[in-house]
């Protein structure tokens, strides 16, 4: 090649920035651009990592400086609207014997800081370079940045989050090139059925749930529900409320800090536990916003020498803390691909033909078992919402169910979880369940990467309310996703505009 092969990483958080731990592992050429000044904003609240990522992380070489940053969960807390104890789980300890390790929740800022200082190559992340123009060409693409400057690549991968800009530029050519191929309805495929006030706030007094400064405890009540990550030195927080008319997210709401002051006195005096309300945190809180969730999965994941990850493709909600590990899970696949597309070449530069079936095998590989877990998020968060009847016989199942089937029920889908297959694993903690590993593509692996398993086939079993990360899971097939439904038909009248 008159070049190396290169990739045009778009994007500089948790997607962008594990692709180039990946691709340096790899030792493929690429840029990865950040619109913000910094890497790592004062933002958000916290990201919490399960065990098949953590492998990953170990893998990556950034493992040892990220769990300095967290302590994992204790106890997993379920309260009702009063505050008083519905139930306590010891899910978590499970977790950790089948899978080898805790799961760790961090502030998501320090997370992106720690995932760029471990770098190998800090020179290949640029802040402050937010793209304008995607050029097509017959052998590369050219991106120009708001500044004027152009990066020249193979490829461009979209990591710029659900307001994606490669995206929209993607869609754009694609409606140049193949009118028609993105429909109006995939165009609308996002959409905004939360908002949610997220933050930092003190360490409670003991705990909010009980007697550990690392417990997760959720909150239920009717058509909101608070969750509450502690911590020795923070609490992060999360209120999810259910609004009446949901919108394309396109369709995009910026509230300000007035907005969400007057959210969160609606429920200042909500009780968190015995001796806790909701204003104990959002008073004394260091950082908090107001923002909007989506839901939604695309369906074409790439097109010509595009190609999207993480929440530029697929968006859940937050109540399994399944986004950010799914984001790190396409890149991981994404790069498998690219890896193993390189070695075939043999030194020969991909046509866009050899890009585009290495492209739809990465699709093929992510879809259903991305479809899964958005669908299970988006069901965890109308239940823990009781957003119906159905759903408030769900939540008032959920406690009573047995810890050791709950994680066992969770392991067919975290031992189906990608690795980097250029990297060995080495020293990493063993585990009572053995990963799977599988490295064929498409149609042979589409059956198991949608979570699924041999765990999951009695009529209970497929009506199982377990709980992960303390909060409940709906862990549905198909068929019983009809039965309480997540898109527009969970919706109501009385629900909270």
């Amino acid at each position: 090649m008159d070049r190396p092969f290169r990739i045009i990483v778009v994007g500089g958080g948790v997607a962008g920035l594990a692709a180039s731990h990946c691709l340096q592992k790899a030792g493929i050429d690429h840029v990865v651009l950040e619109k913000h000044a910094e890497v790592a904003p004062a933002e958000g609240a916290s990201i919490t990592i399960y065990p098949h990522v953590v492998r990953i992380l170990h893998q990556l070489g950034c493992l040892e400086a990220i769990a300095q940053c967290g302590v994992p969960h204790d106890r997993a807390w379920t309260r009702r609207s009063d505050g008083s104890i519905a139930g306590n789980s010891g899910l978590f300890n499970y977790l950790k014997e089948n899978h080898g390790y805790d799961v760790l929740p961090l502030e998501r800022r320090e997370f992106l800081r720690v995932l760029y200082e471990t770098l190998p190559n800090k020179n290949l992340v640029r802040t402050g370079s937010a793209i304008q123009q995607i050029k097509h060409l017959d052998d590369k693409v050219e991106v120009t940045l708001r500044d004027g400057s152009v990066e020249t690549g193979d490829m461009v991968l979209g990591c710029d989050g659900v307001h994606s800009t490669v995206r929209s530029l993607m869609w754009q050519y694609a409606e140049q090139t193949a009118p028609g191929l993105i429909t109006e309805a995939e165009k609308n495929a996002f959409v905004t059925y939360w908002k949610c006030l997220i933050g930092i706030g003190p360490p409670p007094d003991k705990s909010v749930g009980g007697k550990n400064m690392s417990d997760f405890t959720l909150v239920h009540d009717t058509r909101y529900s608070f969750l509450v990550l502690a911590q020795p030195h923070c609490t992060f927080f999360f209120v999810l409320f259910f609004l009446n008319k949901p919108f394309p997210a396109h369709q995009r709401v910026r509230y300000t800090e007035q907005d969400a002051e007057a959210l969160a006195a609606t429920v200042a005096d909500h009780p968190l536990s015995e001796s806790w309300v909701f204003g104990d945190l959002w008073n004394n809180r260091s950082r908090g916003a107001l923002i909007s969730l989506e839901e939604g999965v695309l369906e074409h994941w790439h097109h010509e020498r595009i190609v999207l990850a993480g929440d530029a493709v697929h968006k859940m909600t937050p109540n399994i803390a399944l986004g950010g590990n799914t984001a790190i899970e396409d890149v991981v696949v994404l790069c498998n691909h690219v890896h193993r597309m390189l070695q075939r070449q043999g030194g020969t530069r991909p046509d866009l033909s050899t890009l585009n079936h290495m492209f739809a095998a990465y699709q093929t590989e992510r879809l259903d078992r991305t479809k899964f877990i958005t669908n299970i998020s988006g069901m965890a968060s109308r239940a823990q919402a009781q957003t119906s009847p159905l759903y408030k016989l769900a939540a008032w199942l959920m406690p009573r169910l047995p810890d050791r089937g709950a994680s066992d029920q969770l392991a067919g889908l975290i031992k189906a979880a990608p690795k980097v297959e250029f990297v060995p694993v080495q020293d990493f903690a063993p585990a009572r369940v053995p990963w799977e590993d599988r490295k064929e593509t498409g149609q042979q692996q589409k059956g198991r990467q949608d979570g699924s398993s041999s765990l999951w086939q009695s009529p209970w079993q497929l009506l199982t309310l377990g709980a992960t990360l303390g909060v409940a899971t709906i862990v549905l097939t198909t068929r019983w996703a009809q039965v309480l439904p997540v898109l527009p038909g969970a919706l109501s009248n009385d629900s909270i505009s």
